[in-house]
């Protein structure tokens, strides 16, 4: 995700079943040499979306084949980065609401001007550029690392010292065996030689696991017999 000033070579898939509209976003949006893209059915977005990689949709939701939502829902389970503004007739609090809960950043009603589209395309880029310079994210997990706060699907999990920098370890890591030695000469240094054995870290990654699953059916921490451990969803 790149931070914008003004909206320039930015990847768009423009979702748009009214033609005239379509085509004037296309133009507008193409200006700044931007790659614009478009389509004028679910069918078709799905198609694109499974082959490239956009930085931004802007997504009818009231579409010939079927509700826009559905491509929210993809994007969601793909777990897609794609920046998302529906552009809707439907003006109801209900679709909004909807929208923005299965992950839309932003809801613009029909009609509009194509000067405040861009508008709210620069403002959710700076949104999701600042946000994600300060998050760190696992899947459902995300790590602030300024106000060092976990939140797992939308849950806050408080973790002791140990346990965060633990987490953000295996994470910084994930999907490679960390052994034992290098997890307690990477967390706790010159106090390990405090310690018999590894005792003192099995007690915090059976705690750090059982705060994980509190929250999330995913049991990411294994154990990796006489080694250490591993961070992995597969």
């Amino acid at each position: 995700m790149h931070q914008f000033c003004n909206l320039k070579h930015v990847k768009i898939l423009i979702v748009e079943d009214e033609q005239g509209l379509r085509e004037n976003m296309l133009t507008y949006l193409s200006e700044d040499n931007n790659i614009c893209e478009s389509c004028a059915d679910l069918a078709t977005a799905i198609i694109k979306l499974a082959a490239y990689q956009y930085d931004f949709v802007l997504l009818d939701i009231g579409l010939p084949d079927g509700e826009g939502f559905e491509i929210l829902h993809y994007l969601k389970n793909e777990m897609r980065n794609e920046a998302v503004i529906i552009i809707s007739a439907r003006n109801s609090l209900d679709d909004r609401i909807k929208g923005l809960n299965i992950g839309a950043d932003d809801y613009l009603v029909k009609p509009f001007h194509l000067a405040e589209l861009k508008a709210r395309i620069v403002a959710v880029f700076r949104r999701k550029a600042a946000n994600s310079n300060n998050n760190l994210v696992f899947n459902e997990i995300v790590i602030n690392l300024i106000g060092r706060t976990v939140f797992i699907n939308d849950v806050e999990i408080l973790l002791t010292r140990k346990e965060y920098d633990m987490l953000l370890y295996f994470i910084a890591n994930k999907g490679k065996v960390i052994a034992k030695t290098a997890l307690a000469e990477h967390l706790w240094g010159d106090e390990m030689d405090m310690h018999d054995n590894f005792d003192f870290i099995y007690s915090h990654i059976k705690n750090l696991r059982k705060k994980i699953l509190d929250v999330t059916t995913n049991d990411y921490l294994k154990s990796v017999y006489g080694i250490g451990y591993k961070f992995t969803d597969k």
